[in-house]
């Protein structure tokens, strides 16, 4: 399968000549500024690093409208995630098409610069109503839409600075640096695992099982913004390290951290997720029960069947589809609502809840459901957390 990235080319917005770095930060003293959270930064950078491919900047209302409307960009080529930047009213009147604009964060530190070629109004309801199929504000992409300013401004970026990442800069590989790796180990195939959770052995099983269809498998770990009681990614990345050092074949799996921020949006965002792990040079992604889901929003295998909408053509990588796993006791081993014949009981399945309360009562859960190292990793993280600072996601 061809490892093209999406519309072809590998954009890089990146700046990288300590001249021209310079410069351009001499201009930002004389341009206003915007100041960017922390989900825009993490935009800004997915797309100077081509993650985002083929976007070069935020969103034109061209290209805004035909993907909440459509799933595409206004070339037609698929596209299922709004990426835009947003402001005031008075800002966007003031700084409109022809302005460059300094791209900093809430401190000052400037990361980029935008030369604005758009300027205009938004529906957050609207948004809320085709990305996230809610206009619930309990959904935590929701409410984030509804603290956004009125206006969006659209037009190319450069990155000038990367976001920092502590304890993670040894395993933060950009898309051009994946595809070179793949190359060199001469890897055909490659399969994504996208995560913001702690890996199980559910998820270990449905890994392993795409190890026996492709070369070699990334896991790719989530490390941008999440919700608040998401596990943090430092305990997440220790849990990843000590399964794949001791349950993994070295030479056919890499982990590398993806520093894109989660929306919660399923069926929109797991294609979305499909085409960014393409520009990273995978062929293959895998795609479990409610990918990107939270909550109710959406159906068991929603994110599956958008898979559907779009010809494999279009997306040129393939979807892995994998129901709900778990260990059978009867089985003696993992197995899915597939492959198991056997009565529910005999099957060992753990809500999150249930996890979250053998780990705060000091226990562990059995390890047909967890690895007890990794266990034992978010066990004594609870032990050390805040008191009144609850953390979920440990399913």
């Amino acid at each position: 399968m061809s490892l093209r990235p999406h519309g072809g080319r590998l954009i890089d917005r990146t700046v990288k000549h300590q001249g021209e770095i310079e410069r351009m930060e001499e201009d930002a003293r004389r341009l206003p500024s915007l100041e960017l959270d922390e989900r825009e930064l993490s935009d800004l950078e997915m797309i100077a690093t081509g993650a985002f491919s083929p976007l070069e900047g935020f969103m034109t209302r061209r290209d805004y409208l035909s993907v909440l409307e459509f799933s595409r960009l206004d070339s037609g080529l698929p596209w299922t995630i709004p990426i835009t930047l947003a402001t005031d009213g008075e800002t966007a009147r003031r700084h409109g098409p022809g302005s460059r604009m300094a791209l900093r964060d809430p401190a000052g530190t400037l990361f980029g610069i935008l030369d604005v070629e758009d300027a205009y109004p938004w529906d957050r309801r609207r948004e809320a109503e085709q990305v996230y199929r809610t206009t619930d504000t309990a959904h935590p992409g929701v409410r984030y839409l509804m603290t956004r300013g009125d206006w969006l401004l659209g037009g190319k970026i450069a990155l000038v600075r990367r976001p920092p990442h502590p304890g993670f800069e040894s395993v933060l590989l950009d898309p051009a640096e994946t595809r070179f790796l793949f190359r060199a180990k001469g890897w055909r195939t490659v399969a994504a695992f996208q995560t913001r959770n702690p890996v199980h052995r559910a998820h270990e099983y449905i890994q392993k099982c795409a190890l026996e269809i492709v070369d070699a498998l990334l896991l790719h770990p989530l490390v941008g913004a999440t919700k608040e009681d998401d596990v943090p990614a430092p305990v997440r990345l220790r849990c990843y390290r000590v399964l794949l050092d001791r349950y993994f074949p070295p030479n056919r799996t890499v982990m590398s951290v993806f520093p894109a921020a989660m929306r919660y949006a399923g069926p929109r965002e797991a294609i979305h997720h499909a085409i960014v792990r393409k520009n990273y040079g995978c062929t293959h992604i895998i795609i479990g029960r409610d990918h990107a889901g939270v909550g109710g929003y959406y159906g068991t295998y929603d994110a599956q069947l958008a898979f559907h909408d779009f010809d494999p053509r279009e997306l040129e990588i393939t979807p892995l589809f994998f129901d709900n796993a778990f260990y059978c006791r009867a089985c003696e081993g993992m197995a899915s609502y597939k492959t198991c014949p056997h009565e529910p009981e005999r099957r060992v399945m753990l809500s999150g809840t249930a996890v979250r309360r053998l780990l705060q009562a000091g226990e562990l859960p059995p390890p047909e459901y967890s690895r007890p190292e990794v266990a034992e990793i978010l066990r004594a993280a609870m032990a050390v957390k805040p008191e009144g600072s609850p953390r979920t996601g440990v399913a």
